[in-house]
């Protein structure tokens, strides 16, 4: 397995014909889990962006994730893109970069959009999330400055971390008198999983694509 990914990787993976990204994101849903919005939920699903930041940390290609804070009302203590509800009239695009400069301090001038993963529904909250994959400046590292009210802990994730099937585990849950299947990646200690392991499993899938 390549241990190494580059930019041009990224831009190759994020651009690739035809690639099912649903199918890619389904490795890493909880069973069992519905990804359409049911028929007999009233009005639309609120929209949201995330973003999905790339730069170099000691010459690796990482992605960064947040912890959210424990007394949140909404996935408290979950690990997260930064990421949020749409205001106004802004694109799903500009809510991903807003979200990440109000969440982690990142400047938006300085990112270069590079594409994006397959929107995904979220029937507990009822959101519809269109991920944004960004590159920070030249790939410097940003000087990280985490919202105190949100963000518990910043994680800097290798992407070769990630690629390693090692990093992947699964478990039986009870979640809300459910038994659930849940797969999730281990990051630093954390157990990453939900919507959040599903838009990572999509990236990984695309990289590991260009690679056969």
């Amino acid at each position: 397995m390549r241990k190494q990914y580059t930019l041009a990787d990224v831009k190759q993976a994020l651009a690739l014909p035809g690639f099912d990204g649903m199918a890619a994101q389904k490795k890493m849903t909880p069973s069992p889990r519905g990804n359409r919005r049911p028929d007999s939920l009233p009005g639309q699903a609120r929209l949201g962006g995330v973003l999905a930041l790339l730069y170099c940390r000691q010459d690796e290609l990482c992605v960064v994730l947040t912890r959210r804070r424990d007394n949140l009302n909404n996935h408290a203590g979950q690990i997260s893109f930064p990421g949020g509800r749409r205001e106004g009239s802004e694109s799903l695009r500009e809510t991903a970069v807003r979200e990440a400069h109000e969440e982690i301090g990142v400047n938006p001038e300085a990112l270069t959009i590079l594409g994006a993963l397959t929107p995904l529904y979220i029937l507990p909250s009822d959101f519809e999330v269109h991920p944004t994959v960004a590159w920070h400046g030249n790939g410097e590292r940003p000087i990280f400055t985490p919202n105190d009210d949100e963000v518990a802990e910043i994680l800097e994730t290798p992407l070769h971390h990630l690629m390693n099937p090692a990093t992947r585990a699964e478990e039986i849950w009870t979640i809300r008198g459910y038994n659930l299947r849940v797969p999730f990646y281990v990051v630093q200690g954390h157990k990453v999983w939900g919507a959040t392991a599903m838009m990572l499993s999509e990236f990984v899938e695309r990289l590991r694509k260009i690679e056969d």
